[in-house]
C-alpha cells in the first residue's frame, strides 16, 4: 500500500514568510500613523511674527523664537502677519500674498495601494487643516475686495453697507465682516464657576466686560460646542470680579488674582490640547478693568501671545495693536441701554469745549490747572455746580474733552459719541477702539498731552465746515458703539468680535 504523499511545502506557511509579513505590517502601521513632521521624542513650536505695519502689504524680516511644547502633541507652526490689517489701512493692491503659505502644495494621490497611508494621514490631520483652509479662503476674499472697488460691484446688505470717511477702507471692512458672519466660531471654556468666571458686571464703568461675557454664554451663532471647530478659544474670567473677591486692599496684594489666572490656564492647558498647540496664540481674554494688562502678565504666553481685548489699550504697558484689540469703555450707570443716544444740532451748541471730572492722574491735573475757571469757551470742572446736568453739558458743547485718567481708557469717549459731541482725545500711547477699521481722525480730534495749553487755539483753528463734517460723522459712527440687547449687526458686540476675528486672520497654523 502506498504511503500517503506529504503535501508540497507552502511558501505562505513558512515561518520565515510569517516573520517577514509581521515586520512589513509593523513598518506599514508606523508609516500610516506618522506624518512627515511627527516626532515621538521631540516637538517644537515655531512662533513667527512680523513688525506691525499699517502702510503696505510688504512685511519686514520676521523675528523668530521657539520654545518646546508638550511631548504628546505633534508640532504646529504659527505665522503671525498683518496682511489683513494692512489691507484695511491701505487700499493699494498687491499681486500675490507676501506671507507664508499654510500648506505645501501636495501632489495628486493615485489610487494605488502604496498611496493609501497618505490618504489616512490627510484624514487624521483634517480638523486643523479644514480650519486653516477656511481662513485661507476668507483672506483671499478680503484681498480680492481691494481689487474690486467699483461701486457697482459693492456688496448688497439688507441692514447696512459701510461707506464714507469714517472707515479706513469701507469695502474691505464689509467683506471681512461678511466672512466673519459666515465662518467665525468661538469655543468658550466651560471650566470655572461664577462669580469670577462666566460672569461680570452689566452696569457701572465696567459694563462692557460683563455684557460681553454674558452674551458669549448665550451666543448661538458664533459659539460652538465643538472645540475642534473653533477658530479661537475664550478664557471667560472677569478681572473686575476677581478684584472684587480676591484683592487684598489692606495690603495692596494682587497675588491671589494672578495665581487664579495661572491656575485656570494650567487647568485648560492640561485638559485640552489647544493652548499647548499654539502657546495661547488663538486664545483670547477680555477685560475693561485698569488691571487687565497686569493680570495677564502673570501668564507670559497670555501676555505675549494671546489676543487680549482691553479697555486699557496702552502701548507703553505692552499693548500690541497687531495682536491685541482695543475695547470701548461704556459707563452704563443703571444698566439701561435705551435712550442714551442723541443731541441737538450744531447750531444749538454754544460751548466750544467741555470737561467735568475729578482729579485722576497727571493728565487731568494738567488740564484742571490750565483751564479750570479760566475761559468761558473751554469749560473745565472738577465737579459740576448744583443743578447742572452732565449730560446736558455734553449736548451743549461742540467738542468734549476726553483726557486719560491714571490709565488711558476713558468712558467719556463713548459718552461724547452718544451725545453727538466731537470727542477730543487727550492722551499719549492710547489706541482707540476699532482703530484698524475706523478712521478716528475723521470724526475726532487727537491732542497730545504736551499741547494741553493750546486746546483752545487748536479747536478754534478747525473751520466750521470741518466741524460740521466731523459732527455728521460722529452720528454715523454711533452704530458701532451702541449696546443692544440682544446684539444687532455692526454694534459694539459684533465690532468687538470682528476685532478678534482680524487678529485670528493674522495667525496661520499648520501641522
Amino acid at each position: 500500500m502506498k504511503q500517503c504523499q506529504k503535501p508540497p511545502s507552502n511558501l505562505f506557511s513558512s515561518p520565515w514568510f510569517l516573520l517577514a509579513l509581521v515586520s512589513l505590517v509593523t513598518v506599514s502601521l508606523l508609516v500610516c500613523t506618522q506624518g512627515s513632521s511627527f516626532s515621538p521624542l521631540f516637538s517644537q513650536w515655531l512662533w513667527t511674527t512680523t513688525n506691525y505695519t499699517s502702510a503696505s502689504l510688504s512685511l519686514t524680516q520676521p523675528f523668530v523664537t521657539s520654545s518646546p511644547s508638550s511631548s504628546n502633541t505633534s508640532s504646529t507652526s504659527l505665522v503671525l502677519n498683518n496682511e489683513v490689517h494692512a489691507l484695511l489701512y491701505n487700499s493699494s493692491t498687491t499681486n500675490g500674498s507676501s506671507s507664508q503659505h499654510i500648506f505645501a502644495k501636495e501632489s495628486s494621490v493615485s489610487s494605488t495601494l502604496q498611496d493609501l497611508p497618505m490618504e489616512r494621514e490627510v484624514k487624521r490631520c483634517s480638523k486643523l487643516e479644514m480650519i486653516e483652509v477656511g481662513l485661507t479662503s476668507a483672506r483671499a476674499s478680503i484681498r480680492k475686495a481691494t481689487r474690486n472697488l467699483n461701486v457697482t460691484e459693492r456688496h448688497e446688505d439688507p441692514d447696512y453697507v459701510p461707506q464714507g470717511a469714517i472707515y479706513r477702507n469701507a469695502y474691505v471692512f464689509h467683506r471681512s465682516y461678511l466672512e466673519m458672519e459666515k465662518l467665525f466660531k468661538i469655543y468658550v471654556y466651560e471650566e470655572g464657576d461664577p462669580p469670577m468666571f462666566h460672569n461680570g458686571p452689566c452696569r457701572s464703568i465696567y459694563s462692557t466686560e460683563g455684557r460681553f461675557i454674558h452674551q458669549m454664554e448665550m451666543e448661538k451663532h458664533f459659539r460652538t460646542k465643538d472645540p475642534d471647530k473653533a477658530h479661537v478659544y475664550f478664557l471667560p474670567f472677569s478681572v473686575v470680579m476677581m478684584v472684587a473677591y480676591l484683592y487684598d486692599a489692606k495690603h495692596h496684594d494682587v497675588k491671589h488674582i494672578g495665581q487664579t489666572v495661572v491656575d485656570y490656564v494650567n487647568v485648560i492647558a492640561g485638559k485640552y490640547p489647544y493652548w499647548n498647540r499654539s502657546l495661547g496664540a488663538d486664545h483670547f481674554m477680555l477685560s475693561c478693568h485698569d488691571w487687565g494688562p497686569s493680570t495677564s502678565s502673570h501668564v507670559p504666553h497670555l501676555f505675549h501671545n494671546s489676543i487680549r481685548v482691553l479697555c486699557n489699550a496702552n502701548t507703553s504697558e505692552g499693548f500690541n495693536p497687531s495682536k491685541d484689540a482695543s475695547f470701548p469703555e461704556i459707563h452704563l450707570r443703571t444698566g439701561e441701554i435705551t435712550g442714551l443716544i442723541g443731541g441737538p444740532s450744531p447750531s444749538s451748541r454754544s460751548i466750544l469745549a467741555f470737561f467735568a471730572g475729578r482729579l485722576h492722574g497727571h493728565i487731568r491735573l494738567l488740564l484742571l490747572e490750565q483751564w479750570k475757571n479760566k475761559d468761558e469757551d473751554v469749560q473745565v470742572y472738577d465737579s459740576l455746580p448744583d443743578g447742572v446736568s452732565y449730560n446736558e453739558m455734553l449736548k451743549k458743547s461742540k467738542y468734549c474733552l476726553c483726557p486719560s485718567g491714571y490709565e488711558v481708557a476713558s468712558p467719556r469717549v463713548v459718552e461724547a459719541i452718544y451725545a453727538e459731541c466731537v470727542p477730543v482725545l487727550i492722551s499719549d500711547h492710547y489706541v482707540p477702539p476699532f482703530s484698524d477699521i475706523l478712521n478716528w481722525k475723521s470724526f475726532s480730534v487727537q491732542i497730545p498731552v504736551k499741547d494741553i495749553a493750546n486746546i483752545k487755539g487748536i479747536l478754534m483753528g478747525i473751520s466750521q465746515t470741518q466741524y460740521l463734517r466731523m459732527h455728521r460723522r460722529v452720528k454715523q459712527v454711533q452704530k458701532h458703539f451702541v449696546v443692544n440687547g440682544p446684539p444687532k449687526r455692526f454694534d459694539v458686540f459684533h465690532m468687538t468680535l470682528h476685532s478678534i476675528w482680524l487678529r485670528r486672520l493674522n495667525i496661520r497654523m499648520r501641522n
